[in-house]
């Protein structure tokens, strides 16, 4: 039977609405300032919306608007990561980045580019020609004219960021509450009365981080919102670990007025990645992928790197951004009502969550009594996914081998099936250790893993169909 949350016996400092990047960022960022926090999530386990499709990559914020608040939160959000990262276990591969112009026009908006990137303090970045960019990234194909190399853009593990934050909050005493989407809530003045699928939760202040449901959770709580989440879903092909020998780093493309264009870059698993699209759509959860979009990208990286025609795939998939109407993260401040909407975080909620983090403490201070930070808080270690660094696999008395193509043993899974933070899902289960992520996508070990984890995943494993074995 799996165990389910419960509400907290006594009223908390803050909710926090979502378990997403940000709200796990979040959750960090007030619990070690010394307040009282819960979190409410409606899945089954946390990253399960928005932050579980991205490119994984640590944005310097180069090419953010000048001045913007999505600016400040990107720099600040890098300096914070850099800050704790050793601390927490979290990987860095210093790859930088590349960002190409492969005609004559997107090489003439190269220098504006370099200008807003030292306006936004990336001082290093600078421009490379031809000669540089092939010493660089040698398998790029040969029309690339002229390049602005940003040295500090980085891949980093996209789950293992956030998995630390929120075991970081709740080892130092946090609240966690998955399975406990939001129903209703009112303030009378000095609580808030928040109304879940699990029961309901007294809180001083609300702060909503419910990414692609943000707006929805606006008009619920406080009768409007002011603004409207506008899904955008971006595919991704994941080549095969060979594929690394062919990319060094990030291949960025010139952005335009309209987009940013479609991406090659390494990951943290050892794979090369290609994405995203920009797909506007109604629907908020079909992060569906279509077999003539996946051709496109694999052509795309073709263009870019060509020898990457000749590797396989491994696998696709799809992240829906909660964009809104405007490009700017949407910040809304209640003081009245001490309620804080964190909305409208597109494609760089990653690199800016711990700079959200702070942003939201000192918004929450313009209307709330301080607290006491913990003098000596926990720091637990993220999962170790990451291929350029040591994994369990290489250790003694790991259990063996579960998932042989991504190398996850059975110490790795029992782990992340236990503690505070307990994989209550296979794609929890999957963002917790790489498990059935490989080359098979499962095939081979999903009857052993549905024996590991009977009784522990909701819904349980379903085995993979071999009829025609």
């Amino acid at each position: 039977m799996i165990e389910r949350d419960r509400p907290p016996q006594a009223p908390v400092d803050i909710a926090v609405i979502g378990a997403g990047v940000v709200g796990c960022a979040v959750a960090r960022r007030f619990t070690l300032d010394g307040a009282r926090v819960c979190v409410l999530e409606k899945a089954v386990d946390i990253l399960d919306g928005a932050s579980k499709g991205n490119s994984g990559i640590l944005h310097t914020g180069f090419d953010a608007p000048v001045g913007s608040l999505e600016q400040r939160c990107i720099a600040d959000g890098y300096a914070e990561y850099m800050e704790i990262r050793d601390r927490l276990g979290l990987p860095l591969l210093e790859t930088g980045a590349l960002v190409v112009a492969w005609t004559e026009a997107e090489e003439a908006r190269l220098p504006a580019l370099l200008d807003q990137a030292r306006a936004n303090g990336v001082a290093d970045a600078r421009l490379l020609d031809k000669a540089a960019i092939k010493a660089r990234e040698p398998h790029l194909a040969d029309g690339a004219r002229a390049a602005i190399l940003v040295p500090r853009e980085y891949v980093i593990d996209p789950w293992a960021a956030p998995t630390a934050y929120m075991m970081q909050a709740l080892t130092n005493g946090a609240h966690l509450m998955r399975g406990a989407g939001v129903t209703a809530g009112a303030f009378d003045g000095d609580l808030w009365r928040i109304e879940t699928d699990a029961g309901p939760v007294l809180a001083r202040a609300v702060i909503n981080c419910a990414g692609l449901f943000g707006d929805r959770i606006d008009a619920m709580l406080l009768g409007d919102s002011h603004f409207t989440i506008r899904p955008r879903k971006g595919q991704f092909v994941v080549f095969d670990k060979a594929a690394t020998a062919l990319v060094s780093g990030i291949v960025l493309p010139t952005p335009s007025a309209t987009t940013k264009g479609v991406v090659v870059c390494r990951t943290a698993y050892g794979n090369v990645l290609v994405g995203p699209t920009a797909e506007e759509q109604e629907s908020r959860t079909d992060a569906a992928t279509d077999r003539e979009t996946l051709r496109m990208l694999i052509d795309k990286a073709a263009t870019i790197v060509p020898a990457l025609a000749d590797q396989p795939v491994t696998a696709a998939y799809a992240g829906l951004r909660p964009a809104s109407e405007e490009k700017d993260y949407r910040v809304r401040v209640e003081a009245d009502r001490r309620y804080i909407t964190l909305g409208g975080i597109r494609s760089t909620g990653l690199s800016a969550a711990l700079g959200l983090a702070r942003h939201a403490a000192d918004l929450h201070a313009t209307f709330a009594a301080s607290t006491v930070p913990l003098s000596e808080p926990h720091w637990p270690r993220a999962p170790r996914l990451a291929e350029h660094a040591p994994r369990d696999w290489a250790e003694a008395d790991n259990g063996g081998i579960l998932c042989h193509c991504e190398l996850v043993t059975r110490r790795e899974v029992a782990a992340a099936l236990t503690g505070p933070l307990a994989a209550r899902g296979l794609g929890g289960l999957k963002r917790r250790t790489r498990v059935t992520m490989g080359r098979c996508q499962g095939f081979y070990c999903s009857a052993a893993l549905a024996d590991v984890t009977a009784g522990r995943l909701d819904p349980p494993m379903a085995l993979p169909d071999r009829a025609d074995d």
